[in-house]
């Protein structure tokens, strides 16, 4: 495990490591959360994600936006198109959606001819946060939200959400408000 002294050293060089007694991991330092110039035509309060780039901008004002990586949905399974979050929730609920289920039978064993619900908290994939995203006033079933896994920042892996470093999400989910614009290209 990291002392005190080690992780705020490694955090003072731009990078950010997560440790549990199993796992360390450093996300780079271009997958950081930073403020970069945008097109200046960019209307500010939205969001903008470049899957392939694996990047999350939330336009804060004209020109500029600050940038988060993500992990983003595997081919085929991506979301794509303009949406609003209208539901954020801390610590969520979660459940694999029935394709998902069909898909990976044997991965969601738990999951399967029941109505199980796994709770929020630590263990849960959504993370700390979830972002809802809606399309026409109906839930699209895709989500920026926390991970569990943290290596999958900068890659194409998910069943379609886009995921975040918890830290990352939180302060996302605390810069944008219901009915913020989700526009993914």
């Amino acid at each position: 495990m990291f002392s005190r002294r080690s992780f705020l050293a490694t955090s003072a060089a731009a990078s950010v490591t997560l440790a549990s007694p199993a796992l360390a991991f450093t996300v780079k330092p271009r997958f950081m959360p930073q403020t970069v110039k945008v097109r200046s035509d960019l209307e500010a309060g939205q969001i903008i994600v470049a899957p392939k780039a694996h990047f999350l901008y939330f336009v804060e004002a004209p020109g500029q936006a600050r940038r988060y990586g993500v992990g983003v949905g595997k081919a085929g399974l991506e979301f794509t198109g303009t949406a609003t979050i209208q539901v954020k929730k801390e610590w969520p609920t979660w459940r694999p959606t029935n394709d998902m289920i069909e898909r990976d039978p044997h991965k969601y064993t738990e999951f399967v001819d029941n109505d199980y619900v796994q709770p929020g908290g630590p263990g849960n994939p959504l993370g700390a946060r979830a972002l809802y995203l809606f399309q026409n006033g109906r839930d699209t079933y895709f989500r920026i939200h926390g991970t569990t896994q943290p290596s999958t920042i900068g890659l194409s892996v998910s069943n379609g959400c886009i995921r975040m470093i918890n830290d990352h999400v939180i302060d996302l989910y605390d810069r944008v408000p219901r009915g913020t614009k989700v526009t993914v290209v």
